[in-house]
């Protein structure tokens, strides 16, 4: 039976016996059953189920995927040998009344994760206050071998705009606490919401210093743009004259990953580090990925560099990457991976003041249409066939800005939109892999929102290893076209290095007035405050990732402000 088949399997037959057992109960209790509870239970991909529960509200054991109606064995404290929450705990997408939580049993976590091949119930709590003095919710979930035993609970029935705290438990063993938030409500209209958004953290390139800074800030949301991890092997991306960072090396052979153990070990070696799991901890996560989550510039089914990769091994491989990264992010059940097939584009709202509409640019696209790298631009760059999101997603998109109330239609994403032309001299070229290597498609789209009236659609970009503030242009050939939007670009995390090789791009700015800030010099993170007036972003930045004692400073903030597109600083 095949991998995807198997989970639809386990979820059905899981189904059939909480609905069996909750029959029963309802028998049993009779008319004496009204002081009882009802109790959402999130199946994936199916619509929310009621079953009833005498106790405590709890999330259906259905929060993993590979449930089984056989009785799972409760691990004793000395069972696992070590502490089984080495990974830390997460949560992500919020909504008005639900949160993801999230966590992995792995007592061993860089080495396969250490746990028997077997079911474990994991009991979890939601509250109002750290202390947990005042439960809103608790319940049991599943952690399944089969997903690594990662554990994703929707916990539904939470209020509006509200933080909560919340923990595992398994056997005498206790997590450590998460902070989260959920959404307003959709007709709430929020006087502000504060936000932060990073991507490529190369683990042997430098301290994850940016996420420490983020995690003290408690923000309602962090968004990831993608290269959460680099699937390369051990400093085949080097960057410094003496090697890799003392002690952050990669583990493994000598090439990129490929098999699904090897995903994980290197997912849980970037969840044992402090600063990552601190920043999981201390907000609400709203992800998506970019290339090195799988392998280095692909395009859907294609690799880079074709030569001696069979499609065959290369969907196997692509299929591994997909499962280890919804096994180690928050992410809906909704999102589970079919084989090599993952939808992870989504909508996230936060009532009137903004929506935000994260996007996979890697999963759908056409092959780079004129060549990977910098390349001049050719005739299949223009046919409107060839896109970066798909014909599907891009419709998705265009339908959900149209149908928009919100005054910010915030585009979370991966490549850079901005035009860029970086060719020698009278010779354009452009960078094949972001939007100025599909620029039909992101016309396309910048046109719609134009002839639509999108209200205030600002685009948050990662990829570049650069900081970047930039007008959207109706036409980036004409300096007077009118600026339809604004796209904020933050830095790495760590991967360039303390002295980014991204240091090129200058010599080609002054052909590009429509880039109002550059800073490739630096690694950090973008913080964002929103209000109905303005949205306002701060450039974080760390001075030298190989020092984790280095503080975080403000770099530079800009300023889009609500029917005013386009950048200015703060």
């Amino acid at each position: 039976m095949a991998y995807a088949d198997r989970v639809r399997d386990a979820c059905t037959r899981w189904e059939l016996a909480l609905t069996q057992r909750a029959n029963r109960r309802r028998l049993l209790a009779g008319g004496a059953a009204a002081g009882g509870l009802v109790i959402a239970s999130s199946l994936p991909g199916r619509a929310t189920r009621l079953a009833y529960q005498d106790g405590t509200p709890v999330a259906s054991p259905l929060a993993s995927p590979f449930a089984s109606p056989v009785a799972s064995p409760v691990a004793s404290p000395s069972a696992f040998g070590a502490n089984p929450f080495q990974l830390g705990v997460a949560s992500g997408d919020p909504r008005p009344d639900s949160v993801v939580l999230w966590t992995r049993l792995a007592p061993a976590p860089r080495d396969g994760g250490g746990m028997d091949p077997v079911p474990y119930a994991v009991r979890w709590e939601i509250a109002r206050d750290e202390g947990f003095a005042q439960v809103a919710l608790r319940g049991e979930a599943v952690a399944a071998a089969p997903l690594a035993h990662t554990v994703h609970v929707d916990a539904l029935g939470l209020e509006p705009d509200t933080e909560y705290f919340y923990r595992f438990m398994v056997g005498g063993e206790v997590s450590p606490t998460g902070r989260t938030k959920t959404a307003p409500a959709a007709d709430a209209a929020p006087d502000g919401m504060r936000f932060a958004f990073a991507s490529c953290a190369h683990y042997e390139h430098g301290y994850f210093v940016a996420y420490r800074h983020m995690a003290e800030q408690r923000f309602d949301l962090i968004l990831h743009q993608g290269d959460y991890i680099y699937e390369m092997g051990p400093g085949e991306y080097d960057v410094y004259d003496d090697g890799p960072v003392e002690g952050r090396r990669f583990s493994g052979g000598p090439n990129d990953l490929f098999t699904l153990e090897e995903y994980r070990n290197r997912y849980a070696l970037y969840r044992t580090d402090p600063d990552l799991q601190a920043a999981h901890a201390s907000a609400p996560w709203a992800t998506t990925w970019d290339d090195h989550e799988f392998s280095n510039d692909y395009a859907g089914l294609l690799p880079e560099d074709t030569k001696g990769q069979p499609a065959d091994v290369f969907e196997a491989r692509r299929t591994n990457a997909y499962q280890a990264y919804y096994e180690h992010l928050p992410l809906r059940p909704s999102s589970m991976p079919r084989g090599p097939e993952m939808q992870l584009y989504r909508r996230l709202a936060y009532g009137s003041l903004a929506q935000f509409q994260i996007l996979d640019t890697r999963q759908y696209r056409s092959d780079q249409p004129c060549g990977d790298g910098v390349n001049v631009r050719c005739p299949a760059a223009l046919d409107p066939n060839t896109t970066l999101t798909g014909p599907e997603q891009e419709r998705w998109l265009l339908q959900g800005l149209d149908a928009s109330p919100a005054t910010w239609n915030v585009i979370s994403q991966q490549v850079l939109m901005a035009e860029l032309e970086q060719g020698p001299g009278p010779v354009e070229a452009y960078f094949g892999d972001g939007w100025g290597g599909y620029p039909a498609a992101r016309n396309r789209i910048l046109a719609h929102m134009l002839s639509r009236g999108t209200s205030n659609p600002v685009v948050l970009t990662g990829d570049i290893h650069c900081a970047w503030a930039n007008d959207l242009k109706a036409d980036f050939a004409d300096p007077a076209s009118q600026t339809v939007g604004s796209e904020f670009v933050c830095t790495s995390i760590t991967a360039g290095g303390a002295a980014s090789t991204s240091e090129f791009f200058r010599e080609f700015l002054g052909d590009a007035p429509h880039i109002r800030y550059f800073d490739p010099r630096h690694g950090g993170y973008t913080g964002v405050t929103v209000t109905p007036e303005r949205m306002t972003a701060e450039y974080l930045v760390v001075e030298d990732m190989r020092d984790e004692d280095k503080p975080i400073t403000a770099a530079a903030t800009y300023v889009t402000e609500a029917g005013n597109p386009g950048m200015h600083p703060a």
